[in-house]
């Protein structure tokens, strides 16, 4: 069985003069050339469900590529935006086989190459087990990368009677056998979801951390500098972002960041040349109230593509 299923997307015909992303982006996978950048789904919340979150994540890719591909190319920045989606592929969901380690394991077969060749990878999850899947696909390649997350949960926790899940990702990038991982950089944090031990364990580990009270664009923005690696693994949990604005997510946050701030991190990241891959995860369409975070998950992918667009 091969380990990605093409995804079809259904894109309402517009006016020449007002072309889609979902029209834009390149289908023809048969194509020798190198990519830009390439789409991958990973449509898996078993680890959300072995942590004891609500299930309904695995819907998310679709949901997302729904409203990403019905949004229109920037109009200031337009040459270069049509130029990159134009450069870009959308090669499918990761056929998911239920069982968390083997899929994470599939997904890092198949974002290796690509990183090899310079091709920056853009997963949708899925639970935030995909962060550990989307760090093997560095491990499988033997790549170096420091790792940023913007999250209101440090998911560092051990494994549950020998189970990886959605709060483990970074406990089993930390302390994988490759040693890929150079440092661990988590913010958005709220004081009552971390427990002292893991923040212990980030600190024993060489990485930093901060809560979502000194998480701005600033110390973002620092943060996206502060390790001395040549990429950086960048990993978005929508449950950063406050219930209000992303209602549909497998862990509600009731003092969330606001969607502003996540939006302009999304950009900053695209423009960052030390960003070498990107995910979204934990959006739960199951849970969506008028497609609003799944909206909001679109637009954090577009912006991540407007940054990545402007990159000298």
């Amino acid at each position: 069985m091969s380990l990605l299923k093409q995804v079809s997307v259904s894109v309402p015909k517009t006016r020449d003069d007002d072309p889609r992303i979902g029209q834009l982006i390149e289908s023809d996978l048969s194509k020798n050339d190198t990519p830009r950048a390439v789409i991958i789904g990973f449509p898996s919340d078993k680890g959300v469900t072995i942590n004891g979150g609500r299930a309904g994540a695995a819907d998310a890719p679709e949901a997302i590529r729904k409203q990403l591909y019905k949004m229109t190319p920037n109009s200031e920045n337009h040459d270069a935006f049509v130029e990159l989606i134009g450069n870009m592929r959308d090669v499918g969901d990761l056929n998911i086989r239920y069982e968390v380690e083997e899929d994470q394991q599939n997904l890092g077969k198949v974002l290796a190459s690509y990183l090899e060749q310079g091709v920056i990878p853009i997963i949708l999850g899925g639970g935030h087990e995909t962060a550990f899947g989307h760090f093997a696909g560095y491990a499988e390649a033997g790549l170096k990368t420091a790792i940023f997350n913007l999250d209101a949960h440090s998911d560092v926790r051990p494994l549950k009677e020998g189970q990886a899940h959605s709060g483990s990702p970074f406990r089993q990038a930390i302390e994988h056998e490759s040693e890929c991982a150079e440092m661990y950089l988590v913010t958005g944090l709220q004081p009552q979801s971390v427990a002292k031990s893991h923040l212990r364990y980030i600190k024993n580990s060489g990485g930093e951390y901060m809560f979502r009270d000194e998480t701005n664009i600033t110390s973002i923005s620092g943060l996206f500098h502060q390790h001395e690696s040549d990429r950086l693994m960048v990993t978005f949990d929508m449950d950063a972002v406050d219930q209000s604005q992303a209602p549909g997510v497998s862990a509600p946050c009731a003092n969330g960041l606001p969607s502003d701030l996540w939006i302009t991190a999304a950009y900053l990241a695209g423009r960052n040349k030390q960003v070498t891959s990107f995910d979204l995860s934990e959006v739960n369409p199951r849970h969506d109230r008028d497609n609003q975070t799944a909206k909001l998950a679109a637009l954090t992918i577009w912006n991540f593509l407007l940054g990545l667009s402007e990159r000298e």
